[in-house]
């Protein structure tokens, strides 16, 4: 039942929609209404401005790290060897409330902060090299959903060499919770994908749009 109770909170901690939230709090309404109609960081910034995303970043990031932490403190003190398990568990049940949150009729963003969260908490160095391919991409082209897809994958292949190149490093449960991650992100992003095929993807601009 605790394992159950965890996954639970990590998936409800998940759906927070921050975005939403602080569009509302900006005076902004609805932003799902409005830019791209996605409820992440980048769609506030085009709709809201800078500062909103950053608080969305920052939301959307935190409520993956504390789903990973959530299990920590939950098992850790008298079964740790548990936690090699419910730590990734929670952290993909949040990533998962992300995605279809249970406050927004089970529809909600692509997913990609909260992972960032999560395994920040769980695999950063793997991280590291997401958020390099993500960056690369995104002063190259400007497109923040080519770059997302960009970082996904170099973190999956991260993952996976490290794990050939050190087994111990990387446990077989990351290795396929960290792959599912990939795969959910790049299918999160299908539509984005169909439309950086047709020409049709918006670029992001530093600036926000004008009202």
């Amino acid at each position: 039942m605790g394992f159950v109770a965890c996954l639970a909170a990590a998936f409800l901690l998940g759906g927070i929609p921050f975005g939403l939230l602080v569009g509302y709090l900006a005076g902004r309404g609805d932003i799902r209404a409005q830019g791209s109609g996605n409820i992440g960081a980048a769609n506030v910034w085009r709709v809201v401005g800078p500062a909103a995303a950053l608080v969305t970043f920052a939301g959307d990031i935190g409520k993956g790290f504390m789903a990973v932490y959530l299990a920590h403190w939950m098992y850790q003190p008298s079964w740790p060897m548990a936690v090699a398990i419910a730590a990734p568990a929670a952290g993909t049940a949040a990533i998962l409330g992300h995605v279809c949150s249970p406050y927004l009729r089970f529809r909600g963003g692509k997913g990609v902060n909260t992972a960032l969260g999560v395994f920040a908490a769980l695999l950063p160095l793997e991280v590291a090299a997401g958020l390099a391919a993500f960056l690369i991409i995104m002063i190259l082209f400007r497109y923040v959903s080519l770059g997302s897809m960009a970082g996904a994958v170099a973190f999956v292949a991260a993952v996976w060499i490290r794990r050939f190149e050190s087994p111990e490093a990387v446990a077989p449960f990351y290795l396929a919770v960290a792959s599912l991650a990939g795969l959910l992100i790049l299918f999160t992003h299908r539509q984005n994908l169909k439309r950086l095929t047709a020409g049709t993807e918006p670029r992001f601009r530093w600036r926000k749009a004008s009202v």
